[in-house]
């Protein structure tokens, strides 16, 4: 089935400034193939790449050795004008973030169109019509109409579409799809996992699929290549990578998810695989069960009664309100020291949930009883003073951090706020120890959020949200953005802490493996309402409803 090579990559190494950041790399693209690039933030996987289609940053990036053979060609060598000829015509490629890789001003249509007006000789009617069928190809619901709305009026997946119908439109020799599900729901996820290799099996075309998620890459890859710190350290067949790995990272990336058959104490990291230090304690299930007969003995500390959360939207000067109820009659309790997982597709109400039991958007009707009190009844003063109690780690640190306040000043900020101890002297000290608490030391109290990576943000995020010594928590999506060992350093982080100040949780997050791993109980929501709620356990190994199982199915379970 496999033919020559399509493209070829010999000794590549890229250097931004003078630090080298790929370091003599070579590999082989076969005609009709599917190669999977893995690795995590700054393993050089989008760097390299870019160089392909060569857009690497000018000014401050360069090639300074090798070649990048296409066809007869080396990319390495060709114009910008040259370039333009290749570019989304022969070689194509889907970015990571639709939502900024589409032109917000412009309809999606006309996004799609315009590849077609500089790279075909097709007139406006046949292009119009080629890009319609695109759109179907790429199944998205009512064509025509995807192609008069703008990005913002379409999901995350269907944006996703539009992006894949735009790289496939000129029908190119090679595509590059630099990690085009991160963002997505799994259900989604597998949607499009399914759609790209259907295309590729129509089409012949070759796809380079990049990712950190090396379970997502066995369901579409034919052959992977691992990258570590700007090399590669394993290439080969993904089931030979899967069930013989020979590098301890990529045993890492294979093991630092968590497992859904057993519940590791600890989640290994890749420090741990490289410094061949791995705990392999268990979680056994009377410990659970122990453990639960503990937390549920005493009266809840959350009681969710009844809530709606309705939203009304106008189209028109003239028209009614139209109402959208996102949360609807959700009742639950929650307990001193549980984790309550919190699982469903985008738009289920889980985090709209999540706003109202933190009185950041309140409910339309129902109670939410805190410690014994009706907190939907408070003063703005009362839910301001709750605030100390009940904090959220948020999903994107980054955001979520003044860019132009160090961060030991941004976590002493909300202690000066609820006046905890009585100088910044004592603060600082506290938030010293706090820093070290999370990994992270006093050398970074003066730092600025840009000076961190994304790991080191998400526990800044956590240690501003301790400082508060709250009762509950709320992680919003709170470790989806991170590379996979650093989602189970946080992870365990999270379970460290909740073990030492007694924390609990309500752990929102659209993956289920994460969930399970996490949670006590689950809450599986759809369309603002619960579908399932018992022991996390229990749901996943015998799930009632259509819609859990669909959630489950969906989950990448590698080979």
């Amino acid at each position: 089935m496999k033919h020559s090579p399509i493209l070829s990559v010999k000794n590549l190494s890229i250097s931004f400034g003078s630090n080298e950041v790929i370091h003599n790399i070579s590999y082989k693209l076969n005609e009709n193939e599917i190669l999977g690039i893995v690795g995590e933030s700054g393993s050089g996987k989008s760097v390299s790449s870019l160089a392909i289609l060569g857009l690497l940053p000018k000014g401050i990036s360069k090639i300074t050795s090798g070649s990048i053979g296409y066809k007869d060609q080396d990319l390495t060598t060709l114009s910008s004008k040259v370039f333009q000829s290749i570019r989304g015509n022969k070689i194509a490629m889907i970015f990571q973030e639709p939502m900024s890789s589409l032109n917000p001003s412009m309809t999606c249509g006309k996004q799609v169109l315009e590849i077609l007006s500089l790279h075909t000789n097709l007139s406006k009617a046949e292009a119009k019509n080629e890009v319609i069928l695109l759109f179907e190809k790429v199944k998205l619901p009512e064509p025509k109409r995807v192609f008069k709305a703008y990005p913002h009026e379409i999901s995350g997946g269907q944006k996703q579409r539009v992006m894949i119908a735009m790289a496939i439109a000129c029908k190119p020799d090679i595509l590059i799809a630099d990690e085009p599900t991160t963002a997505l729901d799994v259900t989604v996820q597998k949607d499009i996992i399914k759609l790209l290799k259907t295309l590729q099996e129509e089409t012949k075309m070759s796809v380079i699929f990049i990712t950190h998620d090396l379970a997502l890459i066995s369901e579409i890859a034919d052959r992977v290549l691992v990258m570590y710190k700007g090399e590669i350290v394993e290439n080969g067949v993904v089931s030979n990578i899967f069930n013989a790995p020979q590098h301890n990272y990529t045993k890492a990336l294979i093991n630092s998810r968590p497992s859904l058959d057993t519940r590791l104490k600890v989640l290994p990291t890749i420090q741990d695989y490289l410094d061949d230090s791995i705990s392999k304690e268990i979680i056994t299930s009377e410990q659970r069960r122990l453990q639960h007969e503990k937390i549920y003995s005493k009266s809840p500390l959350l009681e969710v009664l009844n809530v709606d959360k309705t939203y009304f939207s106008k189209s028109g000067w003239f028209s009614k309100p139209k109402a959208f109820k996102a949360v609807n009659n959700v009742s639950f309790k929650l307990y001193k020291g549980e984790t309550l997982g919190l699982v469903g597709e985008s738009g289920c109400g889980k985090s709209t949930l999540g706003n109202a039991i933190l009185q950041l958007d309140k409910a339309t009707s129902g109670g939410i009883i805190y410690n014994g009190i009706d907190i939907t009844a408070l003063s703005k003063n009362e839910v301001k003073k709750l605030r100390k109690d009940i904090q959220i780690i948020f999903q994107d640190p980054y955001s979520s951090l003044n860019p132009r306040i160090p961060v030991g000043e941004a976590i002493m900020e909300p202690m000066r706020v609820h006046k905890l101890f009585n100088s910044d002297k004592e603060r600082k000290e506290r938030v010293i120890e706090i820093l070290d608490r999370v990994g992270l030391s006093e050398v970074y109290f003066n730092r600025y959020p840009h000076e961190f990576s994304g790991g080191q943000r998400q526990r800044i995020g956590i240690a501003r949200t301790i400082a508060l010594e709250p009762k509950l928590i709320v992680c919003d999506e709170s470790v989806s953005a991170l590379d996979i060992s650093v989602q189970a350093q946080v992870l365990n982080l999270l379970n460290e802490l909740k073990e030492d100040f007694g924390f609990t949780y309500i752990f929102i997050s659209h993956d289920l493996a994460v969930v399970k791993y996490m949670s006590d109980q689950l809450l599986v929501m759809n369309q603002g309402e619960i579908e399932e709620l018992n022991d996390a356990d229990r749901i996943y190994n015998n799930p009632k409803k259509n819609y859990t199982k669909k959630l489950i199915d969906a989950i990448p379970k590698g080979i």
